[in-house]
This record gives structure tokens, sequence and C-alpha cells, in this order.
């Protein structure tokens, strides 16, 4: 086909493309003929020129790219954005902790100012928490209490503006970008010489605003610090010439001071030097500023609610707003389950409430402030008629016996290091597959990975336990429910009795005796037993759950070698696969998984089949197998 060489070819945009494009281009002209020629001067200017356009050409497609939310790599793009959508991005978050402080003084009241600063020390290093607020209480009789105060790890920071309308420039900016904007407090003084203050308020529904309405705006702007902004004087109250803007707002180190438990008090508090603090709940909740990935997911999703929970999917929008250390969180609605402090979460449906798990990432269960919060700050977003109820995660381990036989002819590795190769392997599965709500063990999927795990592994079994821990409350008469949410493995009513059932447990004691250590199991028919005793509650097989009746537990017994408060109760699954439900999250027991490496012998040696001949002359083979239905629990 006739190539028309007046006319570039603008489709590639590599450089060796746009070279040869210009070559040909090139070809029908006569002025220029050593352009072909690599150590001419002219085939310079064609470096130049392909590098030019390849330049302009990348930049290019990284602009477009810019333009869209998906495709965007810088966070300020991604942050503009969002913004359309009216998402507000997460800055970073102060660990709080609740405190209650006793001033010993015979005044009658006394006022702990804002900014005043408790220290506490984690891993050696010394921090700060501060009050964001004046708090004034009264005398009790010797003292003056301050109850439940809530503090914020970091410096307490006031920064002023002087409002000038000339200077086009100017912005009112929180000057570093580890600022907690959830600290914030906006106040506009009047002037210089009228020091009468407004507080303004963050706005959040524009619907409900008019031109007097003292609310101001908040958006993320470069190098990931905050910018106030306030109105026009027609959608909102604007500020004038003269008036002082004051942002008060905690500056955090983030997640560094998370689980600080012991503070002291300042030297003194409203002149008061006799000062008693008590901890009422450890420092919780610092976190990183929210990233581009999130940004990405939940800026849509978020748009998609329209400032309203509705949905499940709803729901863990705002909750992970609301609560930025969430690392996953599940949302069920009262017609799929429920949850009673005493029984715990069941499937026996509560209408007109939607239950929240969430599991943190600081690895611990929500303080009952964090959730009372939690559950407050939900409210302006529910529909009227629902309740949200914020409920623990709970942890179901997986405790594996793998077996692995492999070729000892085509590996170096000796069956030690095989089943090391296959306890990394397992690790990683756990991470990367499990350790969240909604994730269900896959028993072939992880017997895909370890026969994969090294060339020479020719097959692998693993068997398959459940174990939960429980705190039992000690030399007290109390029931213990725990709902594995799987079938057991229970063929025949009676299955396994006198072996002790499907069911086992670490030990405890009853009765204030140390001497006798006692045990779970159960009869095969449904009946929770103790070894040594009599019958200790039941256990339903088909709904996967187990009840301990009021028995007294008064100490227990070592678990995996160290002093414990908890039990562990192990059972055998009916299916390998195991499904979490609600608020379960599924882990495996690493401690606990067991491995044996073994040779396998037709495969290395081709004697993994003996014949051996009786003296009547007849042969038997003998085969050896690895069974894969375990006969007892992990104990």
């Amino acid at each position: 086909m006739a190539v028309n060489n007046k006319r570039l070819r603008v489709t590639e945009l590599d450089f060796d493309s746009i070279k040869d494009n210009l070559k040909t281009f090139l070809k029908g002209q006569n002025q220029f003929k050593d352009y072909d020629f690599e150590g001419s001067g002219m085939n310079i200017l064609l470096d130049t020129l392909a590098y030019n356009t390849h330049y302009l050409g990348f930049n290019a497609n990284m602009v477009a790219n810019e333009m869209f939310l998906d495709s965007s790599s810088l966070r300020s793009s991604a942050v503009s954005h969002a913004k359309t959508l009216g998402y507000e991005v997460t800055s970073a978050r102060a660990p709080t902790a609740t405190l209650n402080v006793s001033l010993s003084t015979t005044a009658a009241t006394k006022t702990m100012s804002a900014g005043t600063a408790f220290t506490s020390t984690v891993d050696g290093t010394s921090y700060q928490f501060v009050t964001t607020s004046d708090i004034t209480s009264t005398n009790t009789g010797s003292n003056i209490p301050f109850d439940s105060v809530t503090v914020y790890e970091g410096t307490y920071v006031i920064t002023k503006y002087l409002v000038d309308s000339s200077d086009v420039d100017q912005r009112f900016i929180l000057t570093d970008p580890r600022s907690d904007t959830t600290t914030l407090t906006v106040k506009v003084q009047n002037s210089a010489t009228d020091t009468t203050t407004t507080t303004y308020t963050k706005a959040t529904d524009i619907t409900q605003l008019s031109a007097s309405s003292t609310v101001y705006y908040l958006q993320e702007v470069e190098t990931g610090r905050y910018e106030v902004y306030f109105g026009d004087g027609i959608v909102s109250q604007s500020v004038s010439d003269g008036n002082i803007i004051q942002l008060q707002y905690v500056v955090t180190n983030k997640t560094e001071s998370n689980g600080a438990s012991s503070f002291s008090a300042p030297t003194a508090i409203d002149g008061v030097t006799n000062i008693t603090v008590t901890t009422v709940a450890s420092a919780s909740g610092g976190a990183e500023p929210e990233s581009i990935q999130s940004i990405k997911l939940n800026a849509p999703l978020d748009y998609a609610s329209q400032g309203r929970a509705v949905t499940t999917k709803d729901y863990e929008v705002y909750v992970k707003r609301l609560f930025p250390t969430t690392q996953a969180v599940s949302v069920w609605g009262g017609e799929d389950g429920s949850y009673d402090s005493s029984t715990g979460v069941s499937s026996t449906p509560e209408y007109g409430k939607v239950f929240i798990s969430i599991k943190s990432t600081t690895g611990v269960d929500l303080t009952s402030a964090q959730k009372t919060n939690l559950e407050k700050e939900l409210a302006p977003y529910k529909v009227a008629s629902i309740t949200p109820v914020v409920v623990d995660a709970e942890t179901t381990s997986i405790i594996l016996g793998i077996t692995i036989m492999y070729d000892s002819s085509s590996t170096t590795y000796t069956a030690a290091q095989i089943a090391s190769l296959v306890a990394t392997t397992v690790s990683n599965y756990s991470a990367s597959d499990l350790q969240t709500f909604n994730t269900p063990f896959r028993h072939s999927k992880l017997l895909g990975l370890i026969d994969n795990t090294d060339t020479s592994i020719l097959n692998s079994v693993a068997t398959v336990t459940m174990a939960k821990l429980f705190t039992p409350t000690l030399s007290s008469s109390t029931d213990y429910r725990l709902n594995f949410n799987n079938k057991f493995y229970n063929p025949v009513s009676g299955y396994n009795a006198s072996a002790g059932g499907i069911i086992a447990s670490t030990g405890f004691y009853l009765n204030s005796v140390t001497t006798t250590t006692y045990f779970f199991d159960d009869d095969g028919a449904g009946n929770l037993r103790t070894y040594y005793n009599s019958a200790a509650g039941t256990v339903d097989y088909i709904n996967g759950l187990v009840t301990v009746g009021s028995i007294i537990i008064t100490g227990v017994a070592e678990v995996d070698g160290t002093t414990s408060s908890q039990i562990r109760m192990t059972v055998i699954p009916n299916s390998y696969d195991i499904t979490p439900v609600r608020n379960q999250i599924l882990e495996i027991d690493l401690t606990n998984t067991t491995y044996d490496g073994s040779v396998d012998a037709t495969a290395s040696t081709g004697v993994g089949y003996v014949t051996t001949t009786t003296s009547a002359g007849t042969t038997t083979t003998t085969v050896s197998s690895v069974s894969s239905t375990p006969s007892s629990s992990a104990y």
C-alpha cells in the first residue's frame, strides 16, 4: 500500500516510533538528504524533535489521567475530585483517652482551661495529651471532680489571621499537615478593639443555611494541610476586613501514642496543685490521614449515599468516615441477626436496629466510649426508626494439622526446611485471605498454595479444627455461649463419646481446687461435659453453638505454656471450608498449627510399595497412607 510521505502519523508516542515517522515524512522532500545518516547534524535534530514530542505526549497523558478520580495519581487531584462529590477527606486523627480528674480544694468552682496538658509515656517516649475546651466544675465537699474528660494527644495550637480583603492571596490555613480537624474550633473576633467573639460551626448541609448562618467550610490543600474558608454573605455569613480569625486545634503524632494508659497531671489546674488523675479509657483512635486509595474508594460511595445511611453499604461508608482507624467493618440489619449483652450475636431477628462490627487498625476492640460516640455521630444520617448498635468483632481461630509428602530427589531441602516453607505459605494465606469480615477459609485453596510452595512437594493433607477463647468470670455461676456459626462434625448420635467427642479445651479449676484440672468435652449426643465431672452444658451440632451452663470456674490453667485468663475451646467442623458470618473473623492459629514433612518413598526411591512373600507362596502388597479425617479435637 502506498504511503503518503507528506503526512505524519501521530498515533505512536514512544521515542523510536516518533523518530521513524519523522524519517518517513522527510522521505517526501529533497532539501535535507542526510536525515537518515546517524552521524549527521540533521539526525541530532530528529532526536531532539522526537524527545520533545515524546515528553509532550507523556505529559498530555498524565494530565488526562489527573482529570478523573479513578486514574489520578496525585493526591491533590484525588482530593479535588472528591470535593466535587461533596466528600471531605479525613485528616490525621489524634489518639484520645478518657480521664477522671479530681482537684483537692475548698474553692466553689474551678475551670480546666483548653490546652491543659497531661503526660504519658509509651515505649520510653513521652507524649502530651491536652483538652480542647474550657471545662468548669463545682465542689462536692472537699474536691472538685472533672469526670470523663476527653484528652487528645498532641500540641494545642492557636493560629490567628487578620482578615484583609485587599490581599487576594490570603488564606486561613492550619499550619501543620498533622492537624486533627475533629479538634478544630473556629472563632471570629469582631476586631482588635472589639473582643466580641462568635464561634462558627462546620457546615454539613447547605440546604439548611441562610445568609446569616455562622458556619465555616474545610478543605485539604497543598502538602496535606487544611484550609478554612467562609461564605459569601448569600449562602452563609462572610467575614469582613478587620475581623480576627482564631483557629484552635491539636497537632498530633498520630498512631505513636495509641495504648497510653498511665497519665500524669500538670503542675497546676486553675491554681490547684493537689491533683488526682484516674484513667477511664486508654488512648486509642490515632490514625494517619486518609490515603489516596481510600479517597478513590469512599468518595463515590459517599456521594451515592446522598448524606443518609439507609443500606448496609451506606453505614460502612459513614463508619469509615467517622471512625478513621477502621480496618474493616461488617454491617447487618436486624432481620439478619441480633445482639444481646448476655448471649452475644445470634441469628434471632431484632427489627428496627442495624448492627455494626468494626475491626480497628489498633487490633483492639472499641471502648464503650468509642462505641457510644460512634452511635451518636451516626444519628444525623440514619433513618428515624433505625437504631445503630456497635458490637465487638469475634475471632474464630483455625488450627491445622498439615502433612506434606515431598520428593527428596528433586530438592536439597530437609523435611524441616520444607515444613518451614509451608509455614510461611500458611501465614501469608492467613494474612491475605482471612483476618477480616466475610472472608471464608477455603480448604482446597490452601492445599493448592501448599502444593505450589516448592516443586518437590507432591501432595498435602490438612485437618481442620475451630477454636474460640472465652474469659470466665471467676468464682461466679455464669453461662457462656460460644457461637462458631458452622456445623459441627457429628455423623451419628453418641459419636466418639468414649474418647471425648469432638470438643476439647484447655484446663481450668473448679471449687478453688488447683490440684485437679478440668477440661470440656462432649458425649456426641448434645451434652457438654467436664472431664472428672458431670454435664456442663449443651452442644448444638447443627448450628455450631456450645452453651456452657452455670458452673463456677475459680481458676484458669496455662494456655500454650503461659499464664492466661482465658479458656480455649476447640471443635471439629463438619466441613473443612469455614464461613464467617456477621461479626465473625477467621484467622489461622499459627502457634498451634502443626507441620509434618515426610519423604514420599515411592517418588524418591521407588520402594514405597513393599511386596512380601509368605511361606505359602502368596504375596501381600502394603501401601502406606495418610488419613484426612480427625478422630478427636486438637487437644
